[in-house]
């Protein structure tokens, strides 16, 4: 039965959510034509972080759908101004009779918005809201490809599905079968070759720093070179790997603790070799990084084929283990029972 979205989306609970949306019919609507459409989602996901209150941690665009790891930021949006609301939704949805080469123009635009109350709290909630970013993610798509096919109708299935993700190492296992969904849609060959996904984009930004050669050596276990190659990643508009606010508390948050980008990439790299050979032998290093998040290389195994083949991790609607299950009830329980004892006026 179908579930309304306010019950299946919390920030109390969890601020993490793994959303997946398909095609109509699961056609190959994403690549008929070109790739166009693809590099249309990738430009818009880096478009929406930019305004919305919600983060990307992770995502692939696929040839009949696409995954996005999304971390919402509510408390961000309640500290913007009313001006910057306004700022921030008509870069997003530009009005058509605004000239945006005229600086002047939009800075008066945005200052008669700012004075409306009511419409800057409607659109503050939206901004925040992950159902509109969801939306605003590919109803622009649609539009756009059924005007380039000369064809009306709707180009992605009624629903998104929006997994919460409850703890930890779901996370990480999360964002590693996005990063390697491109591999086991024979897309790909190897991480870095996959096109239109978060973990080409994190590779693509130490290149094009020129470090490659940090890349490399993290990628041999190096640990100086992964935390060197992570602490590029705070100007990237991903959410970093690591959260590193315990050694620098300016930094940005990030989703793992002690965990740097060279692991990351690294675990990756291995876990894909699953896929490629069938076979989950890992060099020494890859053992240290499974030690250090306290699983084995069996349990990740087990996690990322229950991952690829089954199409509910943990139900239909949470990616956890069972004792996140039972806290997150026991605390729901200690909740429920505090506001029945509360006097009432």
């Amino acid at each position: 039965m179908t579930m309304a979205r306010k019950n299946l989306v919390d920030p109390s609970i969890t601020r993490w959510y793994h959303c997946i949306s398909r095609c109509v019919r699961q056609a190959f609507l994403m690549v008929d034509g070109s790739e166009d459409r693809k590099q249309w989602i990738e430009d818009r996901l880096e478009k929406l972080t930019e305004n919305f209150a919600i983060s990307v941690g992770g995502f692939s665009v696929l040839n009949n759908h696409l995954h996005v790891l999304c971390r919402l930021d509510p408390d961000d949006a309640d500290q913007w101004s009313a001006g910057e609301v306004v700022r921030r939704w008509i870069a997003v949805y530009p009005p058509k009779k605004l000239d945006f080469g005229n600086d002047k123009a939009v800075a008066g635009w945005i200052r008669q918005h700012a004075k409306k109350k009511k419409r800057v709290t409607q659109l503050r909630k939206r901004l925040k809201n992950l159902g509109w970013f969801m939306k605003s993610l590919k109803e622009p798509l649609a539009r756009l490809a059924n005007k380039a096919d000369h064809c009306r109708g709707a180009f992605w299935e009624g629903r998104y599905k929006s997994i919460a993700i409850l703890d930890t190492e779901a996370l990480l296992a999360t964002s590693a079968y996005i990063d390697l969904n491109p591999l086991a849609a024979g897309l790909a060959d190897t991480p870095e070759e996959s096109r239109y996904s978060s973990i080409k984009q994190r590779i693509d930004h130490v290149r094009c720093k020129g470090q490659l050669s940090r890349l490399r050596a993290a990628l041999q276990g190096s640990v100086q070179a992964s935390e060197f190659v992570g602490s590029m990643e705070q100007d990237h508009w991903l959410v970093p790997i690591e959260d590193r606010r315990v050694k620098d508390e300016r930094s940005r948050a990030g989703m793992l603790e002690t965990f740097p980008l060279g692991s990351y990439l690294l675990l990756v790299e291995n876990s894909g070799r699953m896929f490629r050979d069938g076979k989950a032998s890992m060099d020494a290093a890859v053992k240290d990084v499974f030690s250090r998040l306290e699983t084995s290389i069996e349990t990740w195994q087990k996690r990322l084929d229950r991952m690829l083949h089954t199409p509910r991790l943990r139900g239909c609607f949470f990616a956890m283990g069972n004792q996140s299950v039972q806290a997150i009830l026991a605390d729901r329980a200690d909740r429920k029972s505090c506001l029945a004892s509360k006097p009432t006026a």
